[in-house]
């Protein structure tokens, strides 16, 4: 239960979806019942004759940022860029600038954004760095529109970078940045997408900046879908977590219970914990869509299950032989072999029950990962 083998299994490559079902809610719903070990099959929008009036669904309305850029050296090697650490960006320390001016304050509050003489703001964040040469100390990385970054320090990939730009930053990144999609989902340069990612990776109630990967369970549920629920009597609560660029790192650990996970920013909001513990209290059933929600409620519970406002970071790493104490049911995709995802949905389903069902999956042909298909645990 606890060796990283125990998480692994074979999947054909021509089962891991590029993209995802015409219609959102029209991919494939498979349903686990813990109880009986029972499986059946659906499509998603049947949810809502799975699912009861009283329940509350709780989603992660985190919203991916186009923080993947592509630059030069100054040698004129191609580099790719990957923002870490956008929720914060704004929040950063800068170290002493050589001719401070006061901080201006942009959208969503207060930013250490820095104007010099030339009206050239900068910012400083965590990056990804992908290049045939790891870029140097001090040099120069230059990308479309004027935005520059100088590396200031890094190592194993990931830099400080100090950005260097004009105007508004979240234009900038509109305009000139790409959806950072999971490596297992392949774009050719050459032919058009199968879709348009900045619409198809993000949920329909994506609403707080910050993530670099999509909280995926929530991709299946249509804006009339959701309508649908909330006419037959369900209630959806927002929270957030931002997913990082820990979400794709592998564990490399044999004993699981080593593993330490990636801190990712979280809020849950003082509304958003009082509708979950009135419906706790109602006896009404709690409904995680996705694994990240299931990780910022069962953080943020005590030993009774309730839960407490509040934000920061979440480091939960959830493995079999984890109590839960803040969810009742979980609606989620199909994850990688050997991932931390597997791990906590066996966990809450069992181990060998979920072996069992992505097997089936399989020999039926559902189709794997980001853009593929559902399972709702009840």
């Amino acid at each position: 239960m606890y060796s990283l083998n125990d998480y692994n299994y074979s999947l054909p490559s021509g089962l891991i979806a590029q993209a995802p079902a015409g219609r959102r809610d029209q991919s494939r719903l498979m349903v686990l019942e813990r109880g009986h070990r029972r499986i059946s099959h659906h499509r998603f929008a049947d949810i809502a004759g799975l699912l009861h009036a009283g329940d509350l669904l709780v989603v992660n309305n985190a919203r991916v940022v186009p923080g993947r850029l592509a630059g030069a050296k100054e040698t004129g090697g191609r580099v790719e860029v990957l923002l870490l650490d956008y929720p914060v960006t704004h929040a950063l320390n800068h170290p002493p600038h050589p001719n401070p001016l006061p901080r201006k304050r942009g959208r969503g509050g207060p930013s250490t954004a820095l104007e010099d003489s030339g009206g050239e703001e900068r910012l400083i964040c965590r990056c990804l760095a992908k290049a045939s040469k790891p870029p140097r100390k001090g040099s120069m990385i230059y990308f479309d529109e004027g935005l520059t970054a100088k590396v200031m320090e890094g190592a194993d990939g990931v830099y400080r970078l100090e950005f260097g730009f004009k105007g508004d930053f979240d234009a900038l990144l509109d305009r000139i940045g790409h959806i950072p999609l999971p490596p297992y989902i392949k774009r050719d340069a050459t032919n058009p997408p199968p879709c348009d990612d900045r619409l198809c990776y993000q949920t329909v109630y994506a609403e707080k900046k910050g993530a670099v990967a999509a909280p995926t369970a929530g991709l299946h549920f249509s804006g009339e879908l959701l309508d649908k629920l909330k006419k037959k009597g369900l209630e959806t609560v927002p929270i957030t977590l931002h997913v990082g660029y820990g979400t794709f790192l592998p564990v490399r650990v044999r004993d699981v219970r080593r593993h330490r996970m990636h801190p990712e920013t979280y809020e849950l909001t003082q509304e958003a914990a009082t509708a979950i513990n009135q419906a706790k209290d109602a006896g009404r059933r709690i409904i995680a869509v996705g694994t990240t929600t299931v990780r910022v409620l069962e953080f943020a519970s005590d030993a009774a299950g309730r839960l407490k406002s509040g934000s920061g970071k979440c480091d939960l790493f959830i493995y079999p032989g984890f109590r839960f104490r803040a969810i009742d049911a979980l609606i989620t995709n199909f994850h990688l072999p050997k991932s931390t995802l597997l791990m906590l949905v066996s966990a809450f389903a069992g181990r060998d029950f979920i072996l069992s069902a992505y097997r089936e999956a399989i020999s039926r042909r559902y189709r794997f990962y980001s853009y593929g298909d559902a399972i709702l645990i009840l």
